[in-house]
């Protein structure tokens, strides 16, 4: 059942009953200032109020699972699917992506920045065993990661690897004061940056592309849900006006966010 079939792209629910809804979102949405651009707007068109919950993928579709939020907007597509697959979710409506990038410091002792690929990146930080923060909190983020390391058939360990259960600002953080390596979304490093003596060392392969999907939980499974409401956030966010606005939001004058609904 897709969200288009229960009201037109164009319409939003305005009835009292729908006029506050729960978004797990991930910590990169927020961080990066994504959420209090957009909600506004959408508030404004729709009369809808969107309390945002912002944590890692992993967490907002436990929020989601439990019935204690009406909509997920997450970065991991296996993930999404299984959520859907055991019923949880509707259906899984792409909206953007973005991309990761690896930040370390400046002298870059591992060398990662003549990389050809992140596969070569993080082989070089492998074997140099140079300080490497992950965030280790089940995020999409963490989840990418893995899947990094999973491509050099390496799971990270040892001393130098350190998995600190936290969000990517507080990670950022983290590598600062220990001079390490991490991964970070494009959005929240340019949130952080000026506030970090690190330097952006690695970006633009394929494999660090990031996607986002926006998923209604099912009312089936949590009649209390606002599933009506959930509805009109993803047709506002599919719609052209959602489309562009979320193109033309920058930070530092750099776009964060490539639209991608239809896509």
């Amino acid at each position: 059942m897709g969200a288009c079939l229960l009201f037109s792209c164009s319409a939003f629910a305005t009835s009292e009953t729908e006029s506050r809804l729960r978004l797990a979102t991930t910590t990169s949405t927020a961080n990066s200032g994504l959420m209090d651009y957009l909600l506004p707007e959408f508030q404004n068109d729709s009369g809808v109020e969107v309390q945002v919950i912002a944590v890692g993928t992993g967490k907002a579709l436990r929020l989601g699972r439990e019935g204690d939020v009406d909509i997920v907007l997450v970065h991991a597509r296996a993930a999404e699917q299984k959520f859907i697959d055991a019923g949880f979710g509707i259906e899984r409506f792409g909206i953007m992506y973005n991309d990761f990038v690896l930040v370390g410091p400046a002298d870059d002792p591992a060398q990662i920045a003549s990389s050809h690929s992140v596969t070569e990146a993080l082989e070089k930080i492998r074997v140099t065993r140079s300080p490497f923060i992950s965030r280790g909190d089940d995020s999409g983020t963490h989840k990418k990661e893995l899947f990094l390391w999973n491509m050099i058939d390496y799971s990270p360990q040892g001393g130098w690897y350190k998995s600190v259960g936290q969000g990517m600002g507080k990670v950022i953080q983290i590598a600062n004061e220990l001079g390490a390596y991490t991964m970070t979304d494009r959005g929240t490093w340019l949130a952080y940056s000026s506030k970090s003596n690190l330097a952006l060392l690695y970006q633009g392969d394929p494999p660090m592309f990031n996607p986002y999907g926006i998923i209604a939980v099912n009312p089936e499974h949590h009649a209390h849900t606002n599933y009506a409401g959930a509805t009109s956030l993803i047709n506002w966010l599919i719609s052209k006006k959602g489309q562009r606005l979320i193109g033309e939001f920058k930070v530092q004058g750099e776009q964060l966010f490539i639209p991608s609904a239809g896509q």
